[in-house]
């Protein structure tokens, strides 16, 4: 139970509620002790009674009806204390299952990119529902049941020695077997239950890649073929969980065989101790029955429980793995940063660790604050990954990035953030209306502002076309809008932030026509006149309109300078002008 040990800290947070549900527990069991103790006197007066007497009749009659008060009564009261400790236990393990999402939610968001890149969304899903659920179940219905059985168990025993101590050992003679094939069994669960869940999270992975891209499976027509995988993947899994199945079977006949076992050794031993006058009622023997029935759903929930724990101790692992794994971007700054827009690159390298490639080799750049920047270069040229590193989306192999004179490792994370507009290459849009989608970039926006913003990113139009307008409910990751809609959607999105200082804009203008680029670019340049603008693009028509220019080409800056000096100089910037020329004529 190594795993679970994370856990303690929540139980440490609830000790409350946790100490409560003990002693309800406790108190539960101290009146159920009442039922088996009231039936061996009824047995008794029973035994005893005498039919010659008359007297005897009535004083039986109205014991026994005392008594069966007395047991409901106990009854009642246990259950409605058995109630509480669900309400305080079960509640308990709740409101950990909530903390322990919101602490993995929060590793996930400050994870690196590169995390992202190795794990799949549909793994990140599982371990924060269906492996939380299994930790649930361990904190909640296990700890509670076996809090219950630890109890009554102590208070039975202990009970049963005080009647009779020879008859105690043979009842519980069976015990050491039921260790034994707890042990045996569990052992089992807790494999077959990693191989299981692994499994799981393999099936959720692809579930959520097909139906992320089911506009690219309709388009090619493998409908079939997915069915089949998924067939393939389901069986497995179904195999993987009978297995599972099978080996929990095994906890319920086991224990209700020894609990047998313990009902035949008490009316043996027990007849034979009355029959030696060992014991002086045949009431003790019915009381001892009553015991061992006590026992019988603590000891058969024992199987149950060994499962829950050695479930959530594997979902638990599963979870650790990701919480254990230390961010490789870390706010090393708690005091406030004013972000001015000073960019410097010095010497700076970038080599990806999940592929090695060499996104950077050696880049030095000066872009001073207001500076309107446009990067051109072949597909792989190193073009987003220098505005990744603007962003601090990684950190930098070799060299520096400074920002305002200051290494960027140096500056706050959350404030540099807070400072930077970004519209990435890939436009991602939430399954929420636009003007939500919009205000995402500055949460208490107006609707006035929402429509300013639209109306510079030249979307206002096609969204006033839209039956519902603003309010129009986009379709899952933007899938109701044309590929132009988005980026501009996104850049508007990225406009609305207006007290940013720098403005990232990674090729998203790739997908509108140039005369539309061109008010956009007009509207973009107009309200980032004092703010550092980095534009991504593989347009001539966007270069002429920025202060410096920069060529890269295989993670290196190949040509620096302004439209003038490098369309009057042999090289890529030159060529690109003839093409686009030659291409629009």
């Amino acid at each position: 139970m190594k795993s679970l040990q994370y856990l303690n800290q929540f139980f440490y947070k609830y000790k409350h509620m946790f100490v409560l549900g003990i002693v309800i527990t406790i108190i539960s069991q101290l009146f159920s002790l009442y039922t088996p103790r009231l039936i061996g006197d009824s047995v008794r007066a029973i035994e005893a009674y005498d039919v010659t007497i008359s007297a005897d009749k009535e004083i039986v009659k109205d014991l026994l009806f005392k008594n069966v008060l007395l047991i409901l009564g106990t009854t009642l009261t246990a259950g409605f204390f058995a109630f509480l400790m669900r309400q305080t236990l079960i509640v308990m393990s709740r409101k950990i299952e909530f903390d322990l999402k919101n602490v993995i939610f929060k590793q996930y968001q400050v994870l690196s990119l590169g995390f992202y890149k190795k794990n799949r969304t549909g793994d990140l899903m599982n371990r924060i529902t269906e492996d939380v659920s299994k930790v649930r179940m361990y904190i909640g219905p296990a700890v509670m049941q076996a809090i219950n059985t630890i109890i009554r168990f102590s208070v039975v025993i202990v009970q049963m020695y005080i009647i009779s101590p020879r008859l105690t050992f043979y009842t519980l003679l069976p015990l050491p077997i039921l260790s034994f094939a707890i042990y045996k069994v569990s052992k089992e669960v807790g494999v077959r239950s990693t191989v299981f869940q692994e499994q799981l999270s393999k099936l959720s992975s692809l579930s959520q890649e097909l139906f992320s891209g089911i506009r690219v499976i309709k388009a090619y027509g493998t409908e079939s073929h997915n069915e089949t995988e998924i067939a393939a993947i389901s069986e497995e899994m179904k195999d993987k969980n009978l297995s599972l199945v099978k080996v929990n079977a095994f906890f319920a006949p086991l224990m209700i065989l020894l609990i047998g076992s313990s009902s035949l050794l008490v009316v043996y031993i027990g007849g034979l101790m009355y029959i030696e006058g060992q014991i002086d009622s045949i009431g003790v023997i019915a009381e001892f029955i009553i015991y061992v029935n006590m026992l019988t759903w603590p000891v058969a929930s024992i199987g149950w429980i060994v499962s829950l724990v050695k479930e959530a101790e594997v979902s638990q692992k599963r979870i650790n793995e990701f919480l254990d794994i230390i961010p490789d971007i870390k706010n090393e700054c708690n005091e406030s940063s004013v972000i001015k827009g000073e960019i410097d690159f010095r010497d700076v390298t970038l080599v990806y660790e999940d592929t090695g490639i060499k996104g950077l080799d050696g880049v030095s750049l000066h872009i001073e604050s207001g500076q309107k920047v446009v990067v051109l270069g072949n597909t792989g040229s190193g073009k987003s990954t220098l505005l990744a590193l603007v962003s601090r989306l990684y950190d930098v192999s070799e060299g520096a990035v400074m920002i305002d004179g200051v290494p960027i490792e140096k500056v706050n994370l959350k404030d540099l953030r807070a400072a930077i507009g970004a519209v990435p290459q890939d436009a991602f849009l939430f399954s929420d209306t636009i003007k939500n989608n919009v205000k995402f970039g500055a949460m208490g926006a107006s609707d006035h502002d929402v429509e300013e913003v639209a109306k510079q990113a030249n979307i206002h139009d096609d969204i006033m076309s839209f039956s519902k307008q603003y309010d129009t409910v986009l379709g899952e990751r933007g899938l109701t809008l044309s590929g132009g809609q988005k980026q501009r959607l996104s850049i508007a999105r990225t406009l609305i932030k207006s007290d940013v200082k720098i403005l990232l804009f990674d090729d998203c203008l790739s997908a509108v026509d140039t005369e539309t680029e061109k008010k956009i670019l007009k509207n973009i340049l107009s309200k980032s006149k004092d703010k550092t603008t980095l534009i991504v693009s593989h347009r001539v028509s966007t270069a002429k309109y920025a202060d410096k220019i920069i060529v890269m080409d295989k993670g290196k800056i190949i040509q620096e300078g302004t439209h003038r000096e490098l369309s009057e100089q042999n090289g890529y910037y030159k060529d690109l002008c003839e093409k686009q020329r030659n291409k629009k004529d």
